[in-house]
């Protein structure tokens, strides 16, 4: 196929086709009769971009091999999590870019769902897949376990209102400063200022230095013993065992890490080991993290004030001392270097708070900008308490007169929001260290399904019971043909049961296979229901 310079033009190293020259490629690809019109569709729908060059309408033909190339996928996961599932609600031709865009990516939060899936059923478009729609503009969503708050995000880029609720107070800041207006100037200002403070705070302070000479010796050993991708490939091939060859190296350099410590009189361990911060921070970067939340005490905006607490919680988060393997799931400190299996070689705990912070105090001002120019003038207000006793409208009204208002003559349209799972997570565990720097206050006895508890029988009838009565409170404020939409993998068969107690029946399901769940392995998919739910 003759590939004109028109097309040949690779700005961000895109090969651009027309319309006409992109269905004969797709055609010969998948060996049926692609048109115009199909490729067409897949731009109007989102599934592939459109790229302008003279008014010409061109697509990337890496974005539309993966495109089709997700539909082997389909084969492969269908044969593992059966044939019902709903390939198209997989969002497998999205980029991990495009999962986590914008302030999605502002804090880690287990359990999270990605955005298109909640996009997809806000959005007031119809195509071959959903065949009604259930919100419109100027709607008002409710998610009554707001979690780090993708339900509102996504209902203010579409112009719908949103609620959400809570019972972790740190959750709620999270979505909060997801979803309000920043000045940006006063933040960078507030961050610049910060930084100073920090360097300023480590001029007489050995670990930066220290830190320094370390990686000039990690970086001599590991391009020595474990070259890359040569060594990568030898332990693919058998000819390295890596178990017994990396124990090897980490024995070996441990000596020259302990000599360092020694020469820059480096202090590891804290002098207590009672609480998290004691038992997951090396003493170094326990200090850094002490004297930035007392500088973050001082600063007089509040609202300035909740995104840099947010950053410094991001920042910790990624200081913890264990392997970078175990970050999301916490299993032993980490003092010493150690074998890494994610990067093949010898890594090293962190020592000081200065990097990510640096990369954070960065990252969130370009993520909160790129929000600020998708953003619509829609109420989103997230709420701290619990889903099934609380007083919506009037802790609404608490926050915004004018919301509450709307709220009162219109009501809420419908629900989407994704229930804890049974005995999966422990929600306030999983942000603990933050909990403790900040002062927050925790409510881990007013979680539904906790991980601590279990999964037993009786765990289940609580947790029926739980959501069940999160669902009747709610209902106080719906409209009358509402909508509700609750993600759940619902391996014990128990929404049946949570719907006929609320008053509600499941009108339809619908299953997909979560793909690219943030921190999970991508190679072992498994299966969620989206519940839709109306009354009886």
């Amino acid at each position: 196929m003759q590939q004109l310079s028109l097309f040949e033009q690779t700005k961000e190293d895109k090969k651009l086709f027309n319309l006409k020259d992109a269905s004969i490629w797709a055609t010969k690809y998948v060996n049926k009769k692609i048109t115009i019109s199909n490729i067409a569709y897949l731009i109007q729908y989102g599934r592939i971009k459109k790229y302008e060059n003279n008014g010409n309408s061109l697509v990337d033909l890496d974005e539309l091999k993966n495109y089709y190339d997700s539909f082997s996928k389909e084969t492969k996961w269908k044969e593992i999590l059966g044939e019902d599932i709903n390939w198209h609600l997989s969002f497998s031709n999205y980029s991990e870019k495009e999962r986590t865009k914008h302030v999605h990516r502002l804090h880690p939060y287990k359990g999270k769902f990605i955005p298109q899936l909640v996009e997809y059923f806000l959005d007031n478009h119809i195509d071959e897949f959903k065949k009604e729609i259930y919100f419109n503009k100027g709607d008002i969503v409710l998610d009554p376990f707001c979690g780090s708050g993708t339900t509102l995000v996504q209902a203010n880029e579409l112009g719908i209102h949103a609620i959400g609720i809570d019972i972790s107070s740190f959750n709620v800041l999270i979505s909060e400063v997801k979803v309000e207006k920043h000045d940006l100037i006063l933040v960078g200002d507030a961050l610049h200022r910060l930084t100073l403070k920090l360097k300023e705070f480590q001029k007489d302070k050995k670990n930066i230095i220290f830190e320094e000479h370390l990686l000039e010796e990690l970086a001599k050993f590991n391009n020595k013993y474990f070259p890359s991708p040569e060594y990568k490939r030898k332990v693919a091939k058998g000819i390295i065992k890596e178990d017994e060859y990396a124990k090897d190296k980490e024995t070996e350099f441990l000596p020259i890490y302990k000599e360092l410590i020694q020469k820059y009189q480096i202090k590891v361990l804290q002098d207590k080991n009672e609480t998290f911060l004691d038992k997951w921070f090396i003493d170094p970067v326990r200090k850094e993290i002490n004297f930035i939340t007392e500088e973050i005490k001082l600063i007089s905006d509040p609202a300035v004030r909740k995104v840099l607490t947010i950053i410094l919680s991001r920042t910790a988060r990624s200081c913890r001392a264990t392997t970078h393997a175990d970050l999301a799931t916490l299993k032993e400190p980490v003092t010493n270097t150690y074998y890494c299996k994610k990067h093949g070689k010898i890594c090293k705990p962190i020592f000081s708070i200065s990097k990510w912070w640096d990369f954070y105090t960065k990252d969130t001002l370009n993520r909160l900008k790129a929000f600020e120019k998708l953003r619509t003038n829609t109420f989103q207000i997230c709420l701290t308490g619990d889903s099934r006793t609380i007083d919506i409208y009037e802790e609404v009204k608490k926050r915004n007169i004018e919301f509450a208002e709307i709220l009162k003559n219109n009501k809420i349209r419908g629900i989407f929001s994704s229930p804890p799972y049974v005995g999966l997570i422990d929600y306030h565990e999983q942000h603990a260290y933050a909990y403790e720097i900040f002062k927050v206050e925790r409510r881990d006895d007013f979680e539904i399904g906790p991980l601590s508890k279990g999964q037993g029988e009786g765990q289940r009838k609580s947790y029926i019971d739980g959501i069940a009565e999160v669902l009747l409170n709610c209902k106080r404020y719906l409209q009358k043909n509402y909508d509700v939409f609750l993600v759940a993998n619902d391996k014990f068969n128990l929404y049946p049961k949570i719907a006929e107690i609320a008053g509600m029946k499941i009108v339809n399901k619908f299953k997909r296979p979560v793909l690219n769940r943030v921190e999970k392995d991508r190679d072992n998919p498994y299966t969620e229901t989206i519940f839709h739910l109306k009354e009886k």
